[in-house]
């Protein structure tokens, strides 16, 4: 309209790590992961993709842990490839690669060669079995991984196969999250001495530590080495999961006695339970609440469970997850540019974080990014992206 007013522009972005260079060698699995958790929480990440792309096998524009990413492409075996990454690192506060042992090294960009051009650089490293040790040069996925420590046996029913729990407990929680923890700790160290450092963060390392409650439990005397025997592991009746008259499930969280008392009361049984407190009985208590809760649906009993402390919730699945009450009211995900996907985590009150761009497409970001950075050869080095997908949307 004639004469209205200019709306204000919005103020620029400032997330946490705002001001924080990353270069991410592209990969897939938990090095991608952890550089989208940096890039959510405000890092700027150059994402180093190779010709032809990393392999994931879906739509480079679908591939959420790209998200608030930059992508340049760069053949690591052409002549100009090494020098070009390297020229990265020299302006970088954090590089993140997830090779096999040895490999960054033949490339010419392994921790030597980039602590040469800036010894501030925080080099992170993320392997499924670590850069030593005996299965340190073995290829691996992260079920192999959590299979030597302890943390898949421990999954799944008595009797039957150790449970797959995706790629969530091993790839993410033992390695990407441990890997950005690293990094950050170690790039505190490098701002406060100005001496960078390596970051070996191992799968099977996360994974092994995230046992260290139940270790000490098992040193009590208070946790058995069984599968599906146990207070968390599901061997409990009133913690699990049980399956309703529609074909699907609730679960049950009901360890302290005031919350389960408050559970069985809603529950509804029309005779008394088997003690709780006897663990002989156990199986009996399961049997009485399993049979309850196959008499109505999933709906019914959220109903039922709705507003109290007893500790039960029904089981959602992917596409349902985004729909539910309470993760709607947080805005726990967020919808940008037509994908529904998790939004940033956790919640800063000072630096809100947010989902700035989609997915980062291979290559088009290179000219920003050589104007950014100051790196003028990028552009004249870089090989040409496979597309320019930045107008590909679902």
């Amino acid at each position: 309209m004639p004469g209205a007013p200019t709306p204000p522009a919005p103020p620029p972005f400032e997330g946490p790590l705002t001001g924080v260079r990353v270069v991410e060698l592209a990969g897939i699995g938990p090095a991608p992961f952890a550089a989208m958790l940096l890039a959510d929480l405000g890092a700027d990440v150059v994402r180093v993709d190779r010709p032809g792309g990393p392999g994931l096998g879906i739509d480079p524009a679908l591939d959420v842990t790209n998200r608030n990413k930059r992508s340049v492409v760069l053949d690591l075996k052409s002549p100009e490839g090494p020098a070009r990454v390297l020229d990265l690192a020299a302006r970088a506060d954090i590089l993140l690669e997830g090779y096999r042992p040895g490999v960054a090294e033949r490339l010419g960009v392994g921790p030597a060669d980039c602590h040469a051009r800036n010894p501030r650089l925080v080099y992170g490293r993320m392997t499924g079995w670590g850069q030593e040790g005996p299965l340190a040069d073995r290829a691996g996925h992260d079920l192999a991984y959590l299979a030597r420590t302890g943390a898949l046996g421990m999954t799944g029913e008595p009797g039957r196969p150790p449970v797959a729990p995706a790629n969530l407990l091993g790839d993410y929680a033992g390695g990407s999250l441990y890997l950005v923890v690293g990094c950050l700790a170690a790039l505190h160290h490098a701002r406060a001495t100005g001496t960078g450092q390596v970051v070996d963060a191992a799968i099977v390392d996360g994974a092994v530590h995230l046992t260290a409650m139940l270790h000490g439990m098992l040193a009590a005397g208070a946790w058995q080495d069984l599968r599906g025997a146990n207070l968390l592991d599901g061997g409990c009746p009133f913690y699990g999961t049980y399956e309703t008259s529609d074909g699907r499930y609730m679960a049950v969280g009901a360890l302290e006695e005031r919350f389960y008392a408050e559970f069985t009361d809603l529950l509804g049984v029309s005779r008394p339970l088997p003690p709780r407190e006897d663990p002989a009985r156990w199986p009996e208590l399961r049997t009485a609440v399993a049979a309850r809760f196959r008499t109505r649906t999933r709906e019914e009993w959220t109903e039922v469970f709705a507003g109290s402390d007893a500790c039960v919730a029904p089981v959602l699945s992917l596409r349902e997850a985004p729909k539910d009450p309470h993760l709607a009211a947080r805005g726990t995900f967020t919808d940008h540019g037509g994908l529904t996907q998790p939004a940033p985590a956790p919640r800063f009150s000072a630096t809100p974080t947010a989902v700035r761009s989609g997915p980062a497409l291979p290559g088009a970001d290179t000219a920003a990014v050589a104007r950014d950075w100051n790196l003028p050869h990028l552009v004249t080095d870089a090989p040409r992206p496979p597309h320019d997908s930045r107008k590909v949307r679902p």
